[in-house]
């Protein structure tokens, strides 16, 4: 891969990963990091990486980096206290999307980012395979799993808008 390339690759995907590990980790910062770290990691391996496969590559590194940044922040469990004058408000947002976060958070980490990855990013069963490094039928059962928890909370009636 070429330098050109890389900031091609960096220019069309960067948005579509950030958002893939934003709706992961729900932390701004953290997503940024990961996302950081994943375009260094393939700066520093352009020269092994193909230009036609960068974008299943970005998304492989950053979902690894995104598995490894969960597992550090389940360790250290840091616990913040924040008074209520301190909190930060989010933006008011409407109902739909919130449940639809609501019901994403319900499900595994394994179970989101496949859904996210399949339904979100377009990323084909065999693709979502190679980057999660699960085989295809692994992904097509997980994620049917997952869609079915999603169904059940979506069609409750207290859900409904």
């Amino acid at each position: 891969m070429t330098e050109r390339e890389y900031n091609e690759c960096v220019s069309t995907y960067a948005d579509n990963v950030y958002r893939f590990i934003l709706k992961n980790l729900r932390h701004e910062e953290d997503a940024r990091d990961v996302v950081q770290t994943a375009f260094e990691k393939m700066w520093r391996n352009r020269e092994e990486v193909d230009a036609a496969k960068c974008k299943s590559y970005l998304f492989t590194v950053a979902y690894h980096q995104m598995i490894d940044h969960i597992r550090k922040v389940k360790r250290i469990q840091l616990k913040e206290e924040f008074g209520e004058e301190t909190r930060v408000q989010s933006r008011p947002a409407n109902n739909l999307k919130k449940v639809l976060e609501e019901a994403l958070a319900r499900l595994s980490e394994t179970q989101r980012s496949l859904v996210l990855l399949k339904d979100y990013e377009g990323y084909s069963y065999e693709e979502i395979g190679r980057i999660t490094g699960l085989s295809e039928s692994q992904v097509k059962v997980y994620l049917h799993r997952a869609r079915v928890q999603l169904k059940s909370y979506l069609v409750k009636l207290e859900n409904v808008i």
